[in-house]
């Protein structure tokens, strides 16, 4: 006669994580990341100069 047993709970089972990507680590020992300033930065950084110049010459006023 068979005996009846319980099921196990499946609570005990150990989930499996995903492996790591090996290539992330030497990428952050690196320092991996841009590549220098960019001609946007400066181009920005000229137009504020410029605007801030033009702020700071005297107003002329060309009222009779």
């Amino acid at each position: 006669m068979p005996q009846f047993t319980s099921p196990r709970p499946q609570g005990l089972q150990l989930k499996l994580r995903k492996p790591r990507n090996p290539l992330v680590a030497p990428s952050l020992q690196r320092l991996a990341g841009r590549h220098g300033t960019a001609s946007k930065g400066l181009r920005q950084q000229a137009k504020h100069a410029l605007l801030k110049e033009i702020r700071q010459l005297p107003s002329i006023d060309h009222s009779p």
